[in-house]
C-alpha cells in the first residue's frame, strides 16, 4: 500500500486533528456513548471518520450505533469537500455535501470552539431483516452541538438583556456572570448556532448492512442484490415482499439489468473503448505469469503484448480475444450467438449503466457492476475502493505500477 500512498491514491485528502480539535472530537464520541480515543493526533474525512481511530478501536465502522444508525462528526469547516473514505451507504458523500451546503456559516461559527454530532436517522431503530431496507425512503439529519452551545447562547443573550434593564448595569454579580460566560464561550450573541434538521429523499442505494446489499427501486420492479450468499439464501424463503432477489454472482442478474434498462451492453461499441483494453489486459495478467519483461512494459507495448498472447494455449487465447473474434465472425455469421463465442466474464465486465440514468444512479450501478466482476482496475478504484485495495495487494508489483500510472493519468481528465 506504500505505493498507493506515495502516489496519493490511498488515505489522501484527510483533515489533521490534534490539540483542542481532538478534545472536541472526544466530546462527540462521549455524546455517542463511546470511549474517547487515546490518540493525541489523527486525521478525519468528510464524515469525521478516522482511519487511525478505526485501527485503534479495531472497528472499521466505529461511528455507527448498529447497522441502522450512522453518525458523523464535524470539528472543522475544512472537512467540506473532502472524500468519505469508509462509507456505510452509497449516499454518505451526498449527505455531507448537503450539510455543508445548507449550513456553511453555522459550521464555521460552531467549530470555533465546539463540534457537531450528526445523526443519520431513518426512523428505524434496528434492522432485523434485509426487507427492512425497503422502508428506507427518507433520512433525517439531526444535529447535536457539544457543550450545549445553543443554550449557552440563549443564556448569554438573556444576561445581556437583563444588564440593559434599569440600573442592572451596576449589579456586580451580573457582571461576573457575563464575564464568566464571555471567557468560557466568547461572544455568542451574533453567531449562527441553530441547525434545523434536514430531510432527504432516498432512492436506490447501497449499504454495507447484512453483508452488503444493493436496493434498486427506481426502476420497473424493486430489486435487491446481495453480496452475502448465506443471507441471500435466507431471504429467498420470504414470500411476503414483492421484490426480485439476486446474489451478486448470479448470471441472470446480467440480463435483468439490461431488460430493466438499468445497464446497457453493446459489444461492438465496447470493443473500441479504453475500458475494454484495460479489461482484456486484466484477463491476460490473470492467465500469464512467466514474463521475461516487466509487466508494465508488456502492457504498454502492442508488440510485446501480442507476443505474450501468442504464447498462451489456444483455449486461453480464444477466451481473452473472444470479443474481437465474435465481432469479426458476426460480420458474415448473422445468426451467431454471442454466448457461443464470448467468455461470460466479458459479458458481465463490459456492462455499463444505461444512458438514461441520472448521474447518482450511474455511480450506484457502476458500484454494482464492479462488485459483480471487478475486472477494470480504473473503475474499481473509482467506484469500489475497498475491493480495489484488496485486489491491489494480490497483483504483481510491475502490474501495480501500471495500474497506478493508469489511474493517475485518468484522474486528471476523467474522474467522475
Amino acid at each position: 500500500m506504500d505505493k498507493l500512498k506515495a502516489a496519493g491514491l490511498f488515505g489522501g485528502a484527510l483533515v489533521p486533528v490534534s490539540g483542542s480539535l481532538a478534545k472536541r472530537y472526544n466530546d462527540c464520541l462521549a455524546l455517542l456513548g463511546m470511549q474517547p480515543t487515546k490518540l493525541t493526533s489523527f486525521s478525519i474525512d468528510a464524515m469525521g471518520w478516522s482511519p487511525e481511530i478505526a485501527e485503534e478501536m479495531k472497528e472499521p465502522f466505529y461511528l455507527n450505533l448498529g447497522e441502522a444508525n450512522s453518525n458523523a462528526i464535524i470539528v472543522s469547516p475544512m472537512q467540506e469537500g473532502k472524500p468519505v473514505h469508509n462509507p456505510f451507504h452509497s449516499f454518505d458523500r451526498n449527505i455531507m455535501e448537503a450539510i455543508f451546503a445548507a449550513y456553511p456559516q453555522e459550521i464555521r461559527d460552531i467549530t470555533k470552539d465546539a463540534a457537531i454530532c450528526v445523526q443519520l436517522d431513518q426512523n428505524i431503530d434496528a434492522y432485523y431483516a434485509p426487507f427492512d431496507l425497503l422502508q428506507y425512503k427518507k433520512i433525517t439529519l439531526s444535529f447535536t452541538i457539544t457543550h450545549d452551545l445553543q443554550n449557552k447562547q440563549k443564556e448569554q443573550k438573556e444576561l445581556v438583556a437583563t444588564f440593559h434593564e434599569g440600573n442592572n448595569f451596576i449589579d456586580l454579580q451580573l457582571h461576573e456572570k457575563l464575564l464568566e460566560s464571555a471567557k468560557s464561550y466568547g461572544d455568542l450573541r451574533h453567531r449562527k448556532l441553530q441547525l434545523e434538521p434536514i430531510v432527504l429523499d432516498i432512492g436506490s442505494f447501497y449499504t454495507k448492512a447484512f453483508g452488503g446489499i444493493f436496493v434498486l427501486r427506481d426502476f420497473i420492479t424493486d430489486i435487491i442484490v446481495f453480496e452475502d450468499l448465506e443471507i441471500f439464501q435466507k431471504a429467498i424463503k420470504d414470500t411476503v415482499h414483492d421484490v426480485t432477489l439476486f446474489h451478486v454472482s448470479h448470471n441472470e442478474l446480467t440480463s435483468t439489468l439490461v431488460n430493466h434498462l438499468i445497464a446497457d451492453f453493446d459489444i461492438k461499441k465496447a470493443a473500441k473503448t479504453e475500458r475494454y483494453a484495460r479489461i482484456k489486459k486484466q484477463f491476460f495478467i490473470e492467465n500469464f505469469s512467466d514474463f521475461d519483461h516487466p509487466i508494465k512494459e508488456v502492457l504498454d507495448s502492442p508488440f510485446l503484448f501480442k507476443k505474450y498472447i501468442n504464447e498462451l494455449d489456444e483455449e486461453t487465447q480464444k477466451k481473452i480475444l473472444s470479443v474481437e473474434i465474435y465481432n469479426q465472425r458476426k460480420i458474415v455469421e448473422r445468426e451467431l450467438n454471442i454466448s457461443d463465442v464470448v467468455a461470460l466474464e466479458y459479458t458481465k465486465a463490459l456492462l455499463e449503466p444505461h444512458s438514461s440514468l441520472e448521474e447518482e444512479q450511474k455511480e450506484l450501478i457502476w458500484r454494482l457492476l464492479t462488485e459483480m466482476i471487478p475486472k477494470d482496475p480504473l473503475y474499481l478504484y473509482w467506484y469500489n475502493k475497498e475491493e480495489f485495495y484488496k485486489a491491489f495487494k494480490t497483483w504483481p508489483e510491475s502490474y501495480q505500477d501500471w495500474v497506478i500510472d493508469c489511474i493517475l493519468e485518468h484522474n486528471k481528465k476523467d474522474q467522475p
